[in-house]
């Protein structure tokens, strides 16, 4: 049995990482392989076990983090596997991908150092594929079987997909892309998730039964009318791709590209598609305009295709290292993360300006200049006050790029969809599709689900949504449901 005690005496540990600069040399992930089981039963230890599991209310999953915790600390992974399975359907994407809300709320975050609950968590999901604990769970379909269509193939459209699969409905997938996974798929790159994880879930997914149709575009291929009348419901689970863009000059012109075409093409080339991207970085002076986890995707991905330099703008102040008065326990804090690809930046420091290289917080993108050949050849910006946007008088200053990448997030899905015409959607004020508290619509057995119909928001809540919404579809069709619905429409995220 595990010490139960270890918060005492057993300080924070976390998986170990590549040397960046080796890092730099491949596309695959970051961390050192073996490296995370010595260490992690321990680190588990160090779960209190509280009377009130803050970290569990703080996951839209509702994950049972002590539970398996005390079980991956006492060496049970079984039984471990089996309660991270019973909440999440896709644990090796959040052990890698999710920020860790959870580890903001543990009680222990309080005062001192949270418990790795991320790091955990993805050892039992490893360990589970090893072990072939996480294998595919058919449905014993009886009688007739009613028909659900998915549009989007994302972590919200493949949760849900799952869901009904394994309740014994035909779920179809439609991914207008030629592979399955979305975001997962095109958007992050594989030194956070190498894509052999992903085939191995939609692989998966397929021999439970459920069907992909790729390369169909819903709305245009298959028209709305259509899936209904095929399918007694439909999800839309399409994502938020429309990408913002600063009201600035020039900020459409060659050279300046949305992140989200950028890191795609970079993923097509790991993908075999092609030898190199048409948008590659390799001997470019590269500026990044935004401050989030894409713009991080996208510092890594430029490292790795041999940029010249890379400076990434980050319109916010530079974040406190500690919780602000502002921000208290137990809510996910805005403090100061260096993201792996930012210790990758830091280990190539340098560049051809002394400009040139790093982060520049409260930087406000101006305007961006052509060179002769109409192409991007300068960015210039300027300093602007704590939560403003505006830049500061006599702060304004030029640098020279060759690539710019807009990472500033996304406001919704594409709102010029003829799918959402078609099935009687509605686009809300902020961009996303109008949908109830059940995930419903206007439109009889139609619901949205993941960032469709909440925005741009993390993949733990996307998975979240998509089992919620599948709830919703198996009340719809049979009146009743006994599936998992760990999250409302409504929710949000505890904020400061």
């Amino acid at each position: 049995m595990a010490e139960r005690m270890a918060f005492l005496n057993t300080p924070r540990a976390e998986r170990e990482r590549r040397d960046a600069r080796e890092r730099l040399g491949d596309w695959r992930e970051v961390y050192r392989p073996g490296a995370l089981l010595p260490v992690v039963g321990g680190q588990a230890a160090r779960c209190m076990d509280c009377g009130l599991p803050f970290c569990h209310a703080a996951c839209p999953l509702g994950n049972l983090v002590p539970e398996w915790n005390r079980l991956a600390a006492d060496g049970d992974w079984r039984a471990a596997a089996a309660r991270l399975l019973a909440t999440n359907n896709f644990p090796e994407f959040t052990g890698r991908l999710c920020p860790a809300p959870c580890e903001s709320a543990c009680v222990l975050a309080i005062d001192g150092a949270a418990v790795t609950i991320k790091n955990v968590e993805l050892a039992i999901a490893d360990r589970a594929w090893e072990e072939g604990w996480d294998g595919p769970l058919p449905p014993e379909r009886r009688g007739a079987v009613r028909r659900v269509a998915v549009i989007g193939s994302g972590p919200a459209g493949l949760a849900a997909a799952q869901q009904l699969t394994r309740a014994g409905y035909a779920t179809t997938v439609y991914e207008r892309a030629d592979r399955p996974g979305g975001l997962l798929r095109y958007g992050i790159p594989s030194f956070r998730l190498e894509k052999h994880r992903l085939d191995r879930r939609i692989d998966q997914l397929r021999s439970e039964g459920t069907e992909f149709r790729t390369g169909v575009w819903a709305g245009r291929d298959v028209t709305g009318e259509w899936l209904r009348s095929e399918y007694d419901a439909v999800v839309v689970a399409v994502g938020a791709t429309a990408h913002r863009e600063p009201a600035v000059p020039g900020c459409r012109m060659p050279g300046v590209h949305p992140a989200m075409e950028y890191l795609t093409w970079a993923n097509r080339v790991d993908e075999g598609d092609l030898a190199s991207s048409p948008l590659s970085a390799e001997g470019r002076w590269v500026v990044i305009v935004g401050g989030g986890d894409t713009a991080a995707d996208c510092l890594g991905t430029a490292l790795r295709q041999g940029a010249a330099a890379v400076t990434q703008f980050d319109i916010n102040p530079r974040p406190p290292r500690r919780r602000a008065p502002g921000q208290p326990w137990p809510v996910h804090p805005k403090v100061y993360r260096e993201t792996t690809s930012h210790e990758e930046s830091g280990a190539v420091a340098g560049g051809p300006e002394p400009a040139a290289g790093g982060r520049v917080f409260e930087a406000v993108t101006v305007g961006f200049e052509p060179g002769p050949d109409g192409r991007l050849a300068a960015v210039r910006f300027a300093s602007c006050a704590a939560g403003g946007r505006e830049p500061l008088a006599g702060t304004e200053r030029v640098l020279s790029a060759q690539l710019a990448l807009l990472a500033l997030g996304f406001s919704g899905p594409e709102p010029d969809q003829p799918l959402f015409a078609q099935l009687g959607l509605a686009v809300g004020p902020e961009g996303a599709l109008e949908r109830d508290d059940g995930f419903g619509t206007a439109a009889d057995g139609v619901f949205v689900a993941g960032d469709a119909g909440r925005g741009q928001s993390l993949i733990v809540w996307a998975i979240a949504e998509g089992r919620s919404a599948a709830a919703a579809v198996d009340r719809y069709l049979r009146g009743g449901t006994e599936l998992p619905a760990p999250v409302r429409a409504s929710a949000r995220a505890l904020t400061p």
